[in-house]
């Protein structure tokens, strides 16, 4: 892979990319030369800048988890880049746009590649104000923490009402909640398994306690102490149902993730008893009006210096090498990948 300079347009029918194929043995993952005819339908096509690592990414690369359901598929859920040719009536040669989810690495090809063609309706304009690293800088795990906040927002939730907890705070999606909610005003607290590393990083986000994730992760009763007014959570299971036990009146938590497990093993009491409001968060096939409002108000509200200060810049070649350490939990904040 060369990097191209920025603004610069490919003429070349052929392009790079990794590509995942199932064998007998289970899956392979290979960098290729692909040629355009091979890109799947779709009526704009992008020369891709930048994607990233998130932990769906890490479950298709290492076969972790049934994310691909097309065979060969190129991997990666998210993308920027620059527009190439679009028959769209919303985008011409030359835009900036961003691509979350949708089926990208999935069931589409996705923005592991230098180019790739999809639906128009699937990509929202660059906002102004965000470069393509930065946009990247916040990816799907950004885009997926400003639709908890929105959520959040729509059920009335204010920063006098209480503290706000984000689970799994050091990960992608819970360091973008982080550093927004303590920007718009929350008292942050972050759970974390690894607070003895990540405490320091945690509190230059805006987090003002720590949590340890051990009081979280384990089996717990029906109802606990009344802690918090809010949370973001992108862990599931367990955690999930200790977090709703221990929300406050009224309180509304937003889920977005299963890093523990798909289960949840709660009780009503939190709903019937306290009022408790649980919204469920879907990056994938969010109407294109949420999409847009979350990337405008991530263009706002997100302090740079912050998201710069939690992203790591790598060449797409160390995908393979970082999808298992994501899934580990040893990924600090977000993972950049230049591609074109």
């Amino acid at each position: 892979m060369t990097p191209q300079p920025e603004g610069r347009l490919r003429v070349s029918e052929t392009f790079d990319a990794f590509v995942l194929t199932k064998t007998d043995d289970g899956q392979s993952l290979d960098w290729v030369e692909m040629d355009e005819s091979e890109l799947m339908d779709g009526d704009v096509t992008v020369d891709v800048t930048h994607s990233s690592l998130n932990y769906k990414d890490g479950l298709a690369l290492t076969g972790a988890g049934p994310v691909v359901r097309r065979w060969p598929m190129v991997p990666g859920i998210d993308f920027v880049g620059r527009v190439r040719a679009s028959t769209h009536a919303d985008h011409t040669a030359g835009d900036l746009v961003v691509l979350n989810g949708w089926g990208a690495g999935e069931t589409h090809l996705g923005g592991y590649a230098e180019r790739a063609r999809v639906p128009g309706d699937w990509l929202v304009p660059l906002p102004a104000g965000l470069s393509e690293a930065r946009a990247m800088g916040l990816g799907t795990a950004g885009y997926t923490a400003m639709l908890c906040v929105l959520a959040l927002e729509r059920h009335g939730l204010t920063p006098d009402r209480g503290p706000v907890l984000v689970t799994g705070a050091a990960g992608g999606v819970g360091s973008v909640a982080v550093a927004l909610l303590a920007r718009l005003g929350f008292e942050v607290v972050a759970s974390t398994g690894r607070g003895d590393t990540e405490g320091d990083y945690l509190r230059s986000l805006g987090a003002a306690d720590i949590l340890d994730r051990a009081e979280l992760s384990g089996p717990g009763r029906p109802l606990g102490k009344e802690r918090w007014a809010g949370a973001v959570d992108s862990v599931g299971s367990h955690t999930l149902a200790n977090v709703l036990a221990g929300a406050r009146y009224g309180g509304v938590v937003a889920a977005c993730g299963l890093a523990q497990g798909m289960d949840l093993p709660a009780s009503v009491a939190p709903f019937i008893l306290r009022g408790v409001t649980l919204a469920g968060v879907d990056s994938v096939m969010a109407p294109r009006a949420a999409r847009s409002e979350a990337w405008d108000r991530l263009a706002k509200d997100m302090p740079l210096d912050v998201l710069d200060g939690l992203v790591a810049v790598h060449p797409l070649a160390d995908a393979p090498r970082l999808a298992p350490e994501i899934l580990d939990g040893k990924v600090r904040g977000r993972v950049v990948f230049t591609v074109g």
